[in-house]
């Protein structure tokens, strides 16, 4: 199980801390690809020139922030596993999404992916849960008041599975419509 933490504001190893000695909190678990920025149809975003946020994600995110939860991305990127890609051009897309973030004023708590392919059957790739224990791990979570916001059945899932509300964004539906459900 792979994952990544990448905060804006202080070390990963800090944040972890800090969590842990807090009441649980509350997040808003995204799916990445057709929730936070356009997905490409038949193709991977394997560079940040093919990334591009989707209307409304930056508002929609300082939203959840100014509610008091936090944003933490679950995502599958099994194109690392097929060979399209690495898992440093995953960290390259992922830090300049970040830093597009910072220079908005709005942070993501954390990133998880899972990079293998649908054939592995490993635990991190939603519809399992893996990633969501991992977050578990690390952070201080209220699962049960947590949202999982996904654009396939299979992120909806691995929500439930986990323990969280869920919301399958309709084709076309954005993220800014729907953060006043969490």
């Amino acid at each position: 199980m792979r994952h990544e933490i990448k905060t804006n504001t202080m070390d990963s190893s800090a944040i972890i801390a800090k969590a842990r000695q807090t009441q649980p909190q509350r997040v808003v678990f995204l799916d990445r690809d057709g929730v936070i920025n356009k997905k490409l149809e038949g193709d991977y975003v394997k560079s940040y020139n093919e990334f591009e946020f989707l209307p409304g994600v930056i508002d929609a995110i300082r939203n959840i922030k100014q509610k008091g939860l936090m944003v933490i991305i679950i995502t599958n990127q099994s194109g690392i596993g097929r060979g399209i890609m690495s898992e440093d051009d995953l960290a390259m897309v992922h830090e300049q999404m970040l830093a597009d973030l910072k220079k908005e004023g709005v942070h993501i708590d954390a990133i998880y992916y899972c990079p293998h392919s649908p054939e592995i059957g490993c635990e991190c790739r939603k519809p399992e849960d893996g990633l969501f224990k991992q977050a578990l791990m690390d952070f201080n979570i209220d699962l049960k008041n947590s949202w999982m916001i996904g654009d396939e059945l299979k992120d909806i899932a691995a929500g439930k599975k986990a323990g969280c509300k869920t919301y399958l964004l309709a084709q076309g539906e954005l993220l800014l419509d729907v953060v006043v459900h969490c």
